[in-house]
């Protein structure tokens, strides 16, 4: 048995156990899996039971352990943030588990295990159960990184970023041109958009919002990365 905590704090590890955030609509259980702190999270309608399972990332048994305890025969879609190796160790145990769909976006897809079966452009909306995440490509850290954005019943938004958007900066980039590209996506299409309020759910390390990272923009423009 997986036991989750709560109150959620937003702080996982490898070796703490899975938190969930109750907000208006959807529940969030975050988990952290592998050697790389991984953030792999579940989001399941409140409504309806149907989930979605945002980075198989590392520890597959330990996942499909999850899925089956919370949401067994839910999960109605399986997202790749990106392409990077960390992001997708337990992808394909993962579909074979829940047979379920996976999802990502085209310009990251040849390089996963297994073929995304939708492929998700900016501006797509993902429905499950009365859950609707928008997707948002943010090119840089990889060329098809996306965020999943959903707006709660409260009308506060909650950001999965993958490794786009941390706390204290964007995710690393490989050459000036990709710095700037992500970091002019960030600053357009998430802090430009949203509000200060907006939950950050990194693929790594702990959460943040908008507000708490915003003061830094200037900063993290001149340092370059």
């Amino acid at each position: 048995m997986i036991t989750i905590d709560r109150p959620y704090t937003g702080h996982v590890s490898q070796d703490s156990n899975p938190q969930q955030r109750d907000v208006a609509g959807a529940r969030i259980v975050k988990m952290s899996v592998g050697q790389m702190d991984n953030n792999c999270y579940l989001v399941q309608c409140a409504n309806t039971g149907a989930a979605v399972l945002i980075d198989a990332a590392n520890e597959a048994p330990r996942i499909a352990a999850l899925l089956e305890q919370e949401v067994p025969g839910q999960v109605q879609l399986i997202v790749t943030t990106h392409q990077h190796r960390d992001h997708w160790l337990a992808l394909t145990e993962t579909i074979a588990a829940t047979g379920a769909p996976s999802a990502a976006h085209p310009l990251d897809a040849d390089a996963l295990p297994a073929r995304p079966d939708r492929l998700l452009a900016e501006g797509d909306t993902v429905r499950i159960g009365d859950l609707v995440f928008e997707v948002i490509h943010l090119q840089g850290h990889t060329p098809g990184s996306i965020t999943l954005a959903l707006t709660d019943g409260d009308d506060r938004t909650h950001l999965f970023t993958g490794d786009s958007l941390f706390p204290g900066g964007i995710g690393r980039t490989a050459s000036p041109e990709a710095f700037t590209s992500l970091l002019t996506d960030v600053t357009t299409k998430l802090f430009d958009r949203y509000p200060d309020d907006t939950v950050v759910y990194p693929g790594h390390g702990d959460d943040t919002t908008l507000g708490n990272e915003r003061p830094q923009l200037p900063a993290w423009q001149a340092r370059g990365w």
